[in-house]
Protein backbone atom coordinates (compact mmCIF):
# COMPACT_ATOMS: atom_id res chain seq x y z
CA UNK A 1 0.00 0.00 0.00
CA UNK A 2 2.95 2.30 0.71
CA UNK A 3 4.35 1.83 -2.37
CA UNK A 4 1.44 3.29 -4.43
CA UNK A 5 1.02 6.14 -2.39
CA UNK A 6 4.73 7.44 -3.20
CA UNK A 7 4.08 6.62 -6.28
CA UNK A 8 0.85 8.83 -6.36
CA UNK A 9 3.08 11.51 -4.22
CA UNK A 10 6.17 11.38 -6.69
CA UNK A 11 4.03 11.77 -10.06
CA UNK A 12 1.93 14.64 -8.49
CA UNK A 13 5.23 16.61 -7.56
CA UNK A 14 6.41 15.97 -11.04
CA UNK A 15 3.45 17.08 -12.57
CA UNK A 16 3.80 20.40 -10.09
CA UNK A 17 7.15 21.14 -11.27
CA UNK A 18 6.18 20.57 -14.78
CA UNK A 19 3.03 23.21 -14.55
CA UNK A 20 4.77 25.16 -12.39
CA UNK A 21 7.79 25.43 -15.05
CA UNK A 22 5.53 25.56 -18.06
CA UNK A 23 3.87 29.37 -16.27
CA UNK A 24 7.42 30.66 -15.73
CA UNK A 25 7.82 30.25 -19.36
CA UNK A 26 5.11 31.41 -20.77
CA UNK A 27 5.44 34.42 -18.34
CA UNK A 28 8.82 34.93 -19.18
CA UNK A 29 8.78 34.71 -23.19
CA UNK A 30 5.28 36.12 -23.72
CA UNK A 31 3.66 37.86 -20.93
CA UNK A 32 6.87 39.86 -19.61
CA UNK A 33 8.62 39.97 -22.81
CA UNK A 34 11.10 43.14 -23.23
CA UNK A 35 8.62 44.11 -26.25
CA UNK A 36 5.39 44.02 -23.95
CA UNK A 37 7.33 45.90 -20.96
CA UNK A 38 8.33 48.39 -23.77
CA UNK A 39 4.65 48.80 -25.03
CA UNK A 40 3.83 48.82 -21.17
CA UNK A 41 6.27 52.44 -20.62
CA UNK A 42 4.93 53.76 -23.87
CA UNK A 43 1.07 53.66 -22.52
CA UNK A 44 2.11 54.39 -18.88
CA UNK A 45 4.05 57.84 -20.57
CA UNK A 46 0.88 58.37 -22.37
CA UNK A 47 -1.48 58.33 -19.50
CA UNK A 48 0.61 60.35 -17.88
CA UNK A 49 0.51 63.12 -19.78
CA UNK A 50 -3.50 62.14 -20.47
CA UNK A 51 -4.17 63.09 -17.35
CA UNK A 52 -1.79 66.21 -17.15
CA UNK A 53 0.33 64.84 -14.91
CA UNK A 54 3.45 66.20 -17.20
CA UNK A 55 6.12 65.59 -14.44
CA UNK A 56 5.62 62.41 -14.25
CA UNK A 57 6.06 61.57 -18.17
CA UNK A 58 8.74 64.05 -18.64
CA UNK A 59 10.20 61.67 -15.20
CA UNK A 60 10.20 58.53 -17.85
CA UNK A 61 12.41 60.75 -20.40
CA UNK A 62 15.45 58.80 -21.54
CA UNK A 63 18.89 60.92 -20.28
CA UNK A 64 19.25 62.24 -24.11
CA UNK A 65 15.51 63.37 -23.79
CA UNK A 66 16.04 65.45 -20.27
CA UNK A 67 18.92 67.09 -22.13
CA UNK A 68 16.56 68.76 -24.69
CA UNK A 69 13.94 69.31 -22.49
CA UNK A 70 14.67 71.26 -19.49
CA UNK A 71 11.60 70.04 -16.99
CA UNK A 72 10.11 73.22 -15.87
CA UNK A 73 10.03 73.98 -19.77
CA UNK A 74 8.88 70.97 -20.43
CA UNK A 75 5.82 71.07 -17.71
CA UNK A 76 4.95 74.55 -19.20
CA UNK A 77 5.57 73.87 -22.76
CA UNK A 78 2.99 70.59 -22.69
CA UNK A 79 0.42 71.98 -20.97
CA UNK A 80 0.34 75.24 -23.08
CA UNK A 81 0.29 73.81 -26.60
CA UNK A 82 -2.30 70.95 -26.05
CA UNK A 83 -4.87 73.24 -23.52
CA UNK A 84 -4.42 76.60 -25.07
CA UNK A 85 -3.75 76.19 -29.10
CA UNK A 86 -5.12 72.87 -29.33
CA UNK A 87 -8.39 73.75 -27.13
CA UNK A 88 -8.67 70.18 -25.26
CA UNK A 89 -8.46 68.85 -21.93
CA UNK A 90 -7.93 65.53 -22.79
CA UNK A 91 -7.42 63.02 -25.44
CA UNK A 92 -7.29 59.03 -26.16
CA UNK A 93 -5.03 57.40 -27.86
CA UNK A 94 -4.03 54.01 -29.26
CA UNK A 95 -0.71 51.62 -29.60
CA UNK A 96 0.62 49.69 -32.02
CA UNK A 97 2.65 46.67 -31.09
CA UNK A 98 6.81 47.50 -29.97
CA UNK A 99 8.74 46.54 -32.77
CA UNK A 100 12.42 45.63 -31.52
CA UNK A 101 15.35 48.01 -33.46
CA UNK A 102 18.73 47.68 -32.92
CA UNK A 103 21.78 50.24 -32.81
CA UNK A 104 18.89 53.40 -33.09
CA UNK A 105 20.40 57.23 -33.05
CA UNK A 106 17.64 59.74 -31.75
CA UNK A 107 19.55 61.97 -34.02
CA UNK A 108 21.87 61.79 -36.89
CA UNK A 109 24.99 62.13 -34.91
CA UNK A 110 24.19 61.18 -31.73
CA UNK A 111 25.46 57.74 -29.63
CA UNK A 112 23.58 54.17 -31.07
CA UNK A 113 21.32 52.87 -28.26
CA UNK A 114 21.76 49.12 -28.73
CA UNK A 115 18.29 48.19 -28.34
CA UNK A 116 14.87 50.45 -28.57
CA UNK A 117 11.38 49.34 -29.21
CA UNK A 118 9.49 51.53 -31.87
CA UNK A 119 5.58 51.74 -31.16
CA UNK A 120 3.65 54.34 -33.14
CA UNK A 121 1.32 56.12 -30.89
CA UNK A 122 -2.00 57.79 -32.56
CA UNK A 123 -3.71 60.20 -29.67
CA UNK A 124 -7.23 61.45 -30.81
CA UNK A 125 -8.42 64.90 -29.54
CA UNK A 126 -11.64 67.26 -30.03
CA UNK A 127 -10.54 70.51 -29.73
CA UNK A 128 -11.70 73.97 -31.27
CA UNK A 129 -10.02 73.05 -33.97
CA UNK A 130 -12.12 69.83 -35.30
CA UNK A 131 -11.49 66.61 -34.34
CA UNK A 132 -8.12 64.86 -35.64
CA UNK A 133 -5.46 62.18 -34.51
CA UNK A 134 -1.82 62.65 -34.02
CA UNK A 135 0.41 59.95 -34.99
CA UNK A 136 4.20 59.83 -33.34
CA UNK A 137 6.97 56.78 -33.26
CA UNK A 138 7.64 56.49 -29.90
CA UNK A 139 10.75 54.43 -28.53
CA UNK A 140 11.30 52.56 -25.05
CA UNK A 141 14.62 51.21 -23.75
CA UNK A 142 15.46 50.00 -20.95
CA UNK A 143 18.38 51.41 -19.21
CA UNK A 144 19.58 50.66 -15.69
CA UNK A 145 16.02 47.91 -15.33
CA UNK A 146 14.10 51.07 -15.77
CA UNK A 147 12.37 51.57 -19.31
CA UNK A 148 12.71 55.24 -20.85
CA UNK A 149 10.85 56.78 -23.83
CA UNK A 150 12.42 59.09 -26.30
CA UNK A 151 11.21 60.83 -29.71
CA UNK A 152 12.93 60.61 -32.54
CA UNK A 153 15.11 63.89 -33.81
CA UNK A 154 16.51 62.85 -37.25
CA UNK A 155 16.05 64.41 -40.24
CA UNK A 156 13.66 62.92 -42.80
CA UNK A 157 14.68 61.37 -45.57
CA UNK A 158 11.43 62.10 -47.24
CA UNK A 159 9.95 64.98 -48.91
CA UNK A 160 5.88 65.11 -49.24
CA UNK A 161 6.01 66.78 -53.09
CA UNK A 162 1.82 68.27 -53.87
CA UNK A 163 0.18 66.12 -56.20
CA UNK A 164 0.39 67.22 -60.10
CA UNK A 165 -3.27 66.41 -61.19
Amino acid sequence: MRRNNRKGLLFFLLLSVVIALLFWFIYSFFINSSSNQAEAAVEEFYLYEQAGAFSDSWEMFHPYMKERFEKGHYLQDRAHVFLNHFGVNTFTFSLEDAELLRNWQIEEDSEPIEEVYKVEVTQYYEGKYGNFALVQEVYATSLDGEWTVLWDYKKSETTLEPDEN
